[in-house]
């Protein structure tokens, strides 16, 4: 069983709250999208789910573990792993060197047949497993990032923004990649997305947050088909308020 739940989770930057009484919900392999804009309190979900800023009260719940406190590390040595915003790739390392190094928390001795499993999964990275990160294309990149992760052997990836400056055909294939390893590797995931339409193209489930609140959830379709939803939260409304990226 691998579930995440954040329990009345809030979050401030000394006096500015960021995130208030949040209630969400991860269930074993699903996709869930959280949507909102500028300032909506999306990048500090994703960070109170790493363990990147800690919760002023609430809990967050791993396969009923109160992981509130934990470190980073400790998240991921327990099946929490993440792709974050703009790939980030050590951009001087090779390939395989990138991959390895999303291995740092594991002390097995499985790290080599995990990292064929990556190669089978992304068949490219194994061509240009000598090729510096930095060198290669964004779309590869991401890749890149999506096999570092897979090499902790994640239950959960959080992802910030996936498809964030990548070109439209690109963005196709990075969320076919999304639910291929959801669906090949039963791996849950978060995705962080400003791009409602493409983020509940995959998801199963959505929220969306406004100014640090659950302004909605429900499923995708709900989510996505709505005329009243679409006008309020996942058109002009919602997802161009603020600046700040809260």
């Amino acid at each position: 069983m691998s579930e995440l739940v954040l329990e009345s989770v809030s979050v401030s930057y000394g006096a500015s709250p960021a995130l208030i009484d949040v209630d969400l919900r991860i269930g074993e392999g699903e996709i869930v999208s959280l949507l909102g804009g500028n300032a909506s309190g999306k990048s500090t979900t994703m960070k109170t789910v790493l363990g990147l800023k800690r919760p002023d009260s609430g809990r967050i719940i791993w396969n009923g573990d109160d992981i509130s406190q934990w470190s980073t590390a400790r998240r991921v040595r327990a099946g929490i792993a993440s792709v974050p915003e703009a790939r980030r790739v050590f951009a001087d390392m090779t390939v395989e060197d990138n991959l390895l190094s999303g291995a740092h928390t594991r002390r097995d001795r499985g790290i080599r047949q995990t990292l064929a499993e990556v190669y089978e999964f992304f068949p490219r990275l194994r061509e240009r497993r000598s090729q510096r990160a930095g060198s290669m294309s964004g779309g590869e990149q991401q890749m890149l990032a999506f096999g570092r992760a897979i090499m902790s052997r994640p239950r959960l990836i959080c992802m910030d923004e996936p498809t964030m400056g990548l070109a439209p055909i690109i963005v196709e294939q990075v969320l076919e990649r999304i639910a291929e390893l959801n669906r090949e590797l039963g791996v849950s995931v978060l995705m962080v997305e400003q791009n409602a339409e493409l983020a509940l193209s995959i998801a199963s489930r959505g929220y969306v947050l406004r100014t640090g609140e659950i302004a909605l959830a429900g499923s995708s379709a709900e989510l996505a088909d709505d005329p009243a939803i679409q006008e309020a939260y996942l058109g002009r409304g919602l997802l161009e308020e603020g600046n700040d990226a809260a």
